[in-house]
């Protein structure tokens, strides 16, 4: 498909549980699931801006994320 970025497959949940970010009985019928995140990270590899919730219907919006990514120094194009 052309991707140019590695992707990560974790059935078992192993990378999950070691950032805690399991959110156990989240999902349907109480299945234990990923808490919902989105980080930004900068080129070291430091996470700048993190958005954790317990619901799987949250995202950050948009601008959200374009407002944390400005101000740690990135350059968005709003």
């Amino acid at each position: 498909m052309g991707f140019t970025y590695p992707f990560l497959s974790d059935p078992k949940a192993e990378v999950v549980r070691r950032y805690d970010l399991l959110h156990q009985g989240g999902g349907p019928k109480g299945a234990d699931i990923a808490r919902p995140v989105e980080f930004l990270v900068d080129p070291t590899g430091t996470i700048r801006w993190m958005n954790l919730t317990d619901n799987a219907a949250v995202r950050a919006r948009p601008e959200q994320v374009l407002k944390a990514f400005d101000e740690f120094g990135g350059k968005s194009a709003q």
